[in-house]
């Protein structure tokens, strides 16, 4: 377990940096509102803006640091418990905030450094209660359900970010958050990885569900950060993230607290979405 949470922390440190330069390279060439309609109207970005925000200078350094986030975020949905894991990975929102108000002089509101606090200790219980992560997912179904789901997600999400609305960037945000969600069972279940077996793990639907997610939910919420508030993105992405592969992984997965211990944990894992989203909302997470 304790190789687990590492590897959370470490994504975690990882994504927060990298969010900071990929929301200033997505919003540094979002592409003007035209037309004639109304305020508060969406514009959803082009594939070309799309593109052009991913070959930014600190869209590309941005990406570098995910990579070591990915890593991390693989190793840790294998071996600790969805509902542990990923709130820990979703903690990069406080990494974001944190350096804004170390290097770059933003100002923390009182409720932020309250929401902060709140997520360290709720991690801290949940990593105290927290059992072994769950083996219970040898159904193949579960393997091809990922997989469609995820595809459905994106095809879905991609669908929507066509319609107009002040609300389509919260909408990217939690289907990338899902999708994302997605991607964590997925590396759960997949076959192949331990012991390594290259023939297994290119057989298993599960291992294609990982990359297409990973791809679909990145750009969808690189779509988000181009069409709206990055706070609100955030906010819906922690929970997308979170809550669904965490109860998935405690209904089906097999993950399990210590003995008696789970009202704690659901209290504490709760409270760390809740200060996620809280911090999601603050000034000092960047805006572009």
């Amino acid at each position: 377990m304790l190789i687990g949470i590492i590897a959370a922390v470490v994504a975690a440190l990882a994504y927060g940096t990298a969010s900071v330069l990929q929301a200033h390279g997505a919003r540094s060439v979002a592409e003007p509102p035209t037309g004639i309609d109304g305020p508060g109207a969406s514009h959803a970005p082009t594939l070309r803006s799309t593109i052009t925000a991913m070959l930014t200078v600190s869209f590309l350094a941005g990406m570098a640091l995910d990579g070591f986030g990915f890593v991390g975020n693989l190793i840790a949905a294998r071996e600790l418990p969805l509902f542990l894991a990923q709130p820990i990975v979703s903690a990069n929102l406080v990494v974001t905030a944190v350096l804004a108000a170390l290097f770059l002089h933003v100002r923390l509101r009182t409720i932020d450094r309250i929401a902060i606090g709140v997520v360290v200790v709720a991690l801290i219980v949940l990593g105290l209660v927290s059992a072994d992560e769950g083996h219970g997912h040898d159904g193949a179904w579960l393997h091809w359900t990922v997989l469609v789901l995820g595809a459905a997600l994106i095809g879905g999400g991609l669908a929507m970010l066509q319609l107009p609305g002040a609300r389509i960037a919260v909408i990217a945000g939690l289907l990338a958050g899902i999708v994302f969600g997605v991607m964590a069972v997925a590396v759960r279940i997949v076959h192949g990885l331990d012991p390594f077996s290259p023939g297994e793990l290119l057989t298993d639907p599960a291992a294609y569900a990982v990359v297409v997610c990973g791809v679909g939910g990145f750009y969808l919420f690189t779509v988000a950060l181009q069409t709206g508030s990055v706070n609100g993105a955030a906010a819906a992405l922690v929970v997308g993230e979170t809550v669904v592969p965490g109860a998935v992984g405690i209904a089906l997965l097999g993950d399990a607290t210590r003995s008696g211990w789970m009202p704690v944990a659901m209290i504490a894992f709760i409270a760390a979405v809740a200060g996620a989203v809280i911090v999601a909302s603050s000034p000092a997470v960047p805006q572009g």
